[in-house]
């Protein structure tokens, strides 16, 4: 059984038991996060695709982390006129473990 939801302007295919990194959410760490913006459910009697999304259908999951990851590096220049600029970003996200999907 799978799922697809929409966090963060992203989606995600997701199913029990696995560790997702989304978008950084408003949740402490161990805290229990439902998500109710479900595109399409895949289970045993088939696929089922919302309009824009399933009424009756969550997913729910775990807050196991809030991080940022690694860090990319941002270089701008322009080619002989001494324009130069460094730049770092580490983008700041939230490591969910799916526990439940309740159809």
């Amino acid at each position: 059984m799978y799922a697809v939801i929409k966090s963060g302007g992203k989606q995600y295919r997701v199913q029990e038991g696995e560790v997702i990194r989304l978008e950084k959410l408003g949740a402490e760490v161990g805290e229990t996060v439902e998500f109710d913006q479900v595109l399409a459910v895949k289970n045993e009697s088939g696929l089922k695709v919302g309009n824009p999304f399933l009424a009756e259908v969550k997913v729910q999951g775990r807050v196991l982390a809030q991080d940022k990851a690694k860090k990319i590096i941002v270089f701008k220049y322009k080619a002989k006129k001494n324009y130069r600029k460094k730049q770092g970003h580490r983008q700041p996200y939230t490591s969910v473990r799916i526990e439940k999907i309740i159809v």
